[in-house]
């Protein structure tokens, strides 16, 4: 299983649970990932090549993409490696994220797009994207960003005006309401991650009328896809040996 979403880990109380033979495998993007109850693997494989290298080396016989909905290079890498070494797979997926009454949101195509958004006077922005893409904000050096990391450690944030919060979720919308009032946050950038576990800064924003920029999932190949745990031990059980 390609993890490291709450998903991830739901299923993989579910495997171990059934004994069955699993291994997680985290990007390495956290140094201290959670522990589970399945063995795991930390780092890369190599491109499309590496991973199909370790999919036969390994005798994988099901492939579970059950990565952050971002997490699009290696999506797309899954599904052709799991062509290429004649592995199943399937997606464990969250919906996205759905306006409710309320809601004030601007849809960007992607980081680029966002960063293009801020241009004008300065504001304050709860800039909710985890550490991998807050160096591309530095274009957009007049705001005050608001950073929220799940560990300390790495090079500093090259952003002029900044406040880090050290804090691994999930989170409620009480305390993102709260942080966002002592901040004075007037625009939150956050990416259509969808799901419960990151959707507190969404509930916050509306609550308060924050205007939300929201930055759409990247494109990923076609691929069988399911939305829960469930899905996915009856796929093993069943559809995988029917080539679905």
């Amino acid at each position: 299983m390609l993890g490291g979403t709450t998903e991830a880990s739901a299923l993989a109380e579910a495997l171990a649970a059934r004994g069955d033979d699993a291994v997680l495998s985290y990007a390495g993007r956290v140094s201290r990932p959670r522990a589970q109850p399945i063995a795991t693997r930390v780092g890369g494989f190599g491109g499309v090549d590496g991973l199909v290298r370790y999919l036969r080396e390994e005798r994988v016989t099901h492939l579970v993409d059950a990565t952050h909905p971002f997490a699009g290079q290696m999506s797309a890498h899954a599904v052709a490696a799991a062509r290429i070494a004649g592995v199943p797979l399937v997606a464990l997926t969250r919906p996205g994220w759905t306006a409710r009454t309320g809601d004030r949101w601007r849809r960007v195509a992607d980081i680029g797009a966002a960063v293009t958004a801020l241009e004008g006077a300065p504001r304050r922005i709860m800039l909710a994207l985890g550490r991998m893409h807050v160096g591309a904000f530095a274009a957009q050096p007049q705001h005050f960003y608001l950073l929220r990391f799940v560990e300390a450690g790495g090079a500093a944030p090259s952003l002029p005006h900044h406040h880090l919060v050290i804090d691994r979720g999930p989170f409620d919308a009480a305390g993102d309401r709260a942080l966002m009032e002592a901040h004075g946050i007037d625009l939150v950038v956050a990416k259509d991650a969808g799901g419960t576990g990151a959707s507190a800064k969404l509930d916050a924003a509306r609550a308060l009328g924050v205007p939300v920029l929201l930055i759409d999932r990247p494109a990923v190949p076609t691929r069988h896809e399911v939305q829960d745990v469930a899905a996915v031990l009856r796929w093993i059980d069943h559809a995988a040996d029917r080539g679905v």
